[in-house]
């Protein structure tokens, strides 16, 4: 069997799979709010939280993340967070050199976790360029600083995915992993199918999730 077509065939059992769904519990009459709920909290992953060396926010998780990471810290879970380290574009560089008080992404959030009371901020050195690369980065990084417990902030669509990523990553490793979903993501599962956006979202991210299930069933 020629190898490159097995992930190709799995991401279409994927893709089937998540459509149907969706179809299915739209064009079911009864009970359909409670199946289409049903759906969007298989993409939601929340953790029992309990105090943490540091609390990371991830790089889809955006605003709702500074806010749910920031809430945590008021909280007493910890004392500091962290951001991923995402490097400056050309666009970034290119306004750095015109505007010497532009501030990046980074720059930004960091800003804004500590109005918001979050005194300490670090960066995660490395860039990503998805969630499996997040994981890596993640569990070395964990590893070189000898964390005990982390409190992991996502994205709430996918916080589920993003679980079981960071626990393939971590494996053999100590560090105790908690995961939480921003309260204030855009996309809401117990009505996600009321807007397109949350309709998008729903989707896709359950064709990621089932594809990530295919791959890694014992994950």
């Amino acid at each position: 069997m020629n190898a490159r077509f097995v992930p190709s065939r799995r991401w279409g059992i994927a893709s089937f799979v998540a459509l149907a769904v969706v179809v299915a519990v739209v064009l079911v009459p009864a009970a359909r709010t409670a199946l289409l709920g049903a759906a969007g909290r298989a993409l939601v992953a929340d953790d029992p939280i309990e105090p943490a060396d540091i609390i990371v926010v991830t790089v889809d998780a955006g605003a709702a993340g500074l806010l749910e990471a920031a809430d945590l810290v008021q909280d007493g879970t910890a004392t500091r967070a962290a951001l991923f380290d995402e490097p400056p574009d050309s666009a970034d560089r290119e306004l750095q050199r015109r505007l010497p008080s532009y501030e990046d992404t980074n720059a930004v959030a960091a800003r804004e976790l500590k109005a918001l009371g979050v005194e300490s901020v670090e960066y995660i050195p490395a860039a990503v360029s998805g969630t499996t690369d997040e994981g890596l980065v993640f569990a070395e990084w964990c590893r070189r600083n000898g964390f005990r417990s982390v409190v992991v902030v996502s994205a709430s669509d996918h916080s589920r995915r993003v679980r079981r990523v960071l626990h393939r990553s971590m494996k053999g490793q100590s560090t105790k992993i908690m995961v939480r979903s921003a309260r204030f993501s855009p996309f809401k599962a117990d009505r996600w199918w009321e807007t397109r956006a949350g309709t998008r979202s729903e989707v896709i991210e359950l064709e990621k999730l089932l594809l990530d299930v295919l791959r890694h069933p014992l994950s």
